[in-house]
């Protein structure tokens, strides 16, 4: 049976060991590199079920790495949960407006390690991050497309990451209702961890800023959460 391969980006060797012992014991297949470089050559050619990516390393850091991942049509697909010593939470949200899937902190818990990638495999291995049917949803002048994770603005694409394309879909599934930053964590992406609220304003802030001026869709209510209304 092929193991589920996983690619660890860090320059520290022991963290490499580290986090390499544990995966392999939990079952997984590991690659490592501690360069930028080699790192977006490896994701290309060996195309890995997930990425853990450490931010600091020498030359391309990992938030460059992450942004030329996600707007690579091979790689962009790849979840990355970032490994890093950096605990401010600008340098959370930063990985995540990159395109991150998760985030966690060094020293770091190599079972919470494990668990935060089998929660972010299992969403990506099997394609759904909400309860979703395969019909193509359409409201105002926005359409998305379930079954392919594809959404349109007036019939233009608009190039999603499938956290921001769950929490859309979740937020139009739900037209009308105010849904609170918790509904969006447990119902759109699927967390078993402690991810913060933060993150989800994060993500709607990236969203309404790709649907343009129909981002306005997507209304703050302020001291619970957001409100989809088609415009």
């Amino acid at each position: 049976m092929t193991k589920t391969k996983i690619l660890v980006v860090d320059d520290e060797k022991d963290i490499i060991e580290l986090v390499k012992y544990h995966l392999e014991k939990a079952g997984y297949k590991v690659i490592f590199t501690g360069s930028g470089g080699d790192a977006l050559d490896l994701a290309a050619k060996q195309n890995p079920a997930l990425i853990i990516l450490d931010i600091m390393l020498p030359g391309l850091d990992g938030f460059e790495i992450c942004r030329i991942l996600k707007r690579n049509e091979i790689t962009k697909n790849i979840p990355v949960i970032m490994l890093t010593a950096k605990t401010a939470e600008n340098d959370m949200i930063t990985g995540l407006k990159t395109g991150a899937d998760d985030y966690l902190t060094k020293p770091f818990s190599p079972k919470v390690l494990v668990a935060r990638v089998e929660t972010v495999l299992r969403r990506s291995l099997t394609g759904k991050e909400v309860s979703i049917k395969d019909a193509e949803i359409k409201t105002g002048h926005i359409c998305v497309n379930p079954s392919s994770y594809e959404a349109t603005v007036s019939g233009s694409p608009v190039a999603l990451t499938k956290i921001e394309f769950s929490i859309l879909l979740y937020l139009i599934k739900n037209a009308g209702k105010v849904m609170s930053r918790e509904q969006i964590l447990n119902g759109a992406w699927s967390y078993d961890t402690a991810i913060v609220d933060r993150a989800v304003d994060v993500h709607v802030k990236h969203i309404r800023e790709k649907l343009g001026k129909y981002g306005s869709s997507i209304e703050t209510v302020r001291g619970i959460g957001y409100k989809f209304k088609a415009i």
